[in-house]
């Protein structure tokens, strides 16, 4: 079964994935997956879609946009393709790295690039930035794992200095303990 990728972009209304998802089961396709969010004031949805065998990419491509363009909306559309790195033995540490400070150039590439360096995975990032000098406005949450056989300790001293050289408070938790403390 043929797998697509489609993301659509554009102004946030209420409905959105309403219509979406009703084009997708007009089309006969299975919805996988689907992450949506809202950034300022546009609409951002990415769906992971089984089509169905008789059903094209490229034909489900212009019947999305034919019945998206009027909304405002675009959609892209690409084929999954199957991740040939095997991870599953890998038993990542699931990690939650929160930062804020004074908004400025370069604040998610800085952290990132610590991340990135010891081999973690960045699988959800919420970065929020209103601008100015209050920390409070600008907040990032990273969500990461953690392979087992890093120096751990070395990897919180380089994410510490990192965030320190750019002037942001930054806290790393195990995601079970940060899902405990931050329970309402």
């Amino acid at each position: 079964m043929e797998k697509v990728i489609i993301s659509v972009l554009g102004p946030d209304r209420p409905g959105i994935i309403a219509s979406i998802s009703r084009i997708l089961y007009e089309q006969d396709c299975n919805i996988e997956n689907i992450s949506q969010t809202i950034l300022q004031s546009e609409f951002s949805g990415i769906f992971i879609v089984a089509l169905p065998s008789d059903q094209t990419a490229e034909r489900l491509h212009k019947d999305l946009n034919q019945e998206l363009n009027p909304l405002d909306l675009q959609a892209f559309i690409r084929h999954l393709r199957h991740n040939t790195v095997d991870t599953s033995d890998i038993e990542c540490q699931p990690f939650v790295i929160t930062s804020k400070g004074p908004d400025r150039k370069g604040l998610v590439a800085g952290i990132t690039e610590v991340i990135a360096r010891y081999g973690a995975n960045v699988t959800h990032l919420q970065a929020i930035f209103k601008g100015g000098e209050d920390p409070l406005n600008n907040i990032m949450i990273y969500e990461v794992d953690v392979p087992p056989d890093i120096d751990q300790q070395a990897f919180y001293n380089d994410l510490r200095s990192k965030a320190q050289d750019l002037a942001l408070e930054i806290s790393i938790q195990h995601r079970n303990i940060f899902e405990a403390i931050n329970r309402i």
